[in-house]
């Protein structure tokens, strides 16, 4: 009985462990940024600025596939025109189309399961030489995140954008300012991801749990 107790509280704590160690903040556009600039430095290249224009802009462009999956990639790739960037993706996020610079490259996934930032990144984002050029091009300056669901779960979509803009300058908000975009999240707002889908809730049960299960192994005395 004892030995069952402890095999079934075990996988428990590893999830609780594994979920404080890879995240830092409730926002998991944040943490994307963190892995990517991460992965950057490692190879002796500059952090890149997370700009949250940009990164607004690539939560819209997400939201242009209006939730469908088999868009993205494959024979049925599909993409938003360019001219959306200025017509509507800026306008809807508050960004003055002015201040508007090149986006450089786009890293772009989606799958059925969420997953944490450092698995989207290695395993979603980084699938070819391709990707691989984007994330290290030595010209970039800045960069946006993004990560949206849709109808309060799965599919699950992930964008990061790059730009070669202005760090101070670029994808300024009007009023300095976000309009309001939920549902779903984009980095350097400062901001918890906190949507109708809430990423953080199943992160934040599992140690309550693992604690609780803790209690009752000691009280049949493991």
């Amino acid at each position: 009985m004892t030995k069952a107790l402890w095999l079934l509280l075990l996988p428990l704590l590893f999830v609780s462990a594994s979920a404080a160690a890879t995240q830092s903040t409730n926002n998991p556009a944040d943490d994307l940024v963190a892995v990517l600039n991460n992965n950057r430095t490692a190879q002796k290249l500059k952090s890149l600025y997370d700009n949250p224009g940009l990164a607004c802009i690539a939560l819209q462009y997400l939201k242009a596939y209006q939730g469908d999956c088999g868009a993205i990639g494959g024979p049925n790739a599909k993409k938003p025109a360019d001219a959306e960037f200025a017509e509507t993706f800026a306008p809807n996020c508050g960004v003055l189309v002015s201040t508007m610079s090149p986006i450089t490259g786009r890293l772009l996934g989606c799958q059925s399961r969420y997953v944490e930032a450092s698995e989207a990144f290695s395993d979603i984002l980084m699938k070819n030489s391709k990707a691989l050029e984007i994330l290290y091009n030595k010209n970039d300056t800045e960069v946006g995140a993004a990560v949206s669901g849709t109808d309060g779960g799965s599919p699950y979509f992930w964008c990061v954008m790059f730009s070669t803009g202005n760090t101070n300058s670029s994808f300024a908000f009007e009023g300095g300012v976000a309009k309001a975009t939920r549902p779903g999240c984009f980095s350097g707002a400062n901001d918890e991801c906190s949507s109708a889908y809430d990423w953080s809730q199943n992160r934040r049960i599992w140690p309550f749990a693992a604690t609780a299960l803790l209690a009752a192994g000691y009280a049949f005395g493991l």
